[in-house]
């Protein structure tokens, strides 16, 4: 999960809530069962994840927790109010950082999420059945999953992306899909 967006009213205690958690997240050695965030696949990569993170504040965001080399690790970052035409709110970070962006309401939400150019997978948090219906007919999304991370996923799900995102889906049946070629025959008598 890289984008988070927030409707203003559980702004600060959200911020609040997810700084002291990425705190508490376990970064080091992958061979270790505690460890949460590992170093990233080579030191150009890890370069570029704080780049990206010290253009976002440069840019206007807030740095809330992280943005700091570890060893060879990122540290768990949570930037607030990244804007438009920063790399780390535009494109795909693959580091551990996460967005927040606030919104005034769920028409916002819509719109900036719906804005990206990507579409893998969404979430939407609520106890609204209302609100859950809305997003799942209204984000453009490969997926739009409630009340659970946009990772979840079973090998009987379709899974898989829009627009730069990806195009068509994984899991087992797709798979086979995708390996079968599908040939027709005509026998006249």
């Amino acid at each position: 999960m890289q984008r988070v967006v927030v409707e203003e009213p559980v702004r600060e205690e959200f911020l609040s809530l997810l700084a002291e958690r990425v705190r508490d997240v376990a970064v080091g050695d992958p061979r270790l069962p505690e460890t949460r965030v590992a170093p990233l696949i080579d030191e150009r990569s890890t370069d570029r994840v704080l780049a990206w993170v010290a253009a976002a504040v440069a840019a206007g965001a807030r740095l809330v927790a992280g943005g700091v080399r570890e060893g060879r690790s990122v540290a768990p970052t949570v930037l607030a109010d990244v804007p438009d035409g920063a790399d780390a709110w535009d494109e795909e970070i693959f580091g551990p950082v996460v967005c927040v962006r606030t919104v005034r309401d769920l028409e916002e939400a819509f719109a900036v999420v719906n804005a990206s150019r990507y579409g893998l997978h969404a979430s939407v948090y609520t106890a609204s059945l209302a609100t859950a219906f809305a997003a799942i007919e209204r984000i453009e999304a490969g997926g739009v999953v409630v009340n659970e991370v946009p990772g979840f996923r079973a090998d009987n799900m379709p899974y898989g992306g829009v627009k730069d995102s990806g195009t068509g889906r994984e899991g087992p049946r797709f798979a086979i899909e995708e390996l079968t070629v599908t040939r027709m025959a005509i026998i006249r008598p």
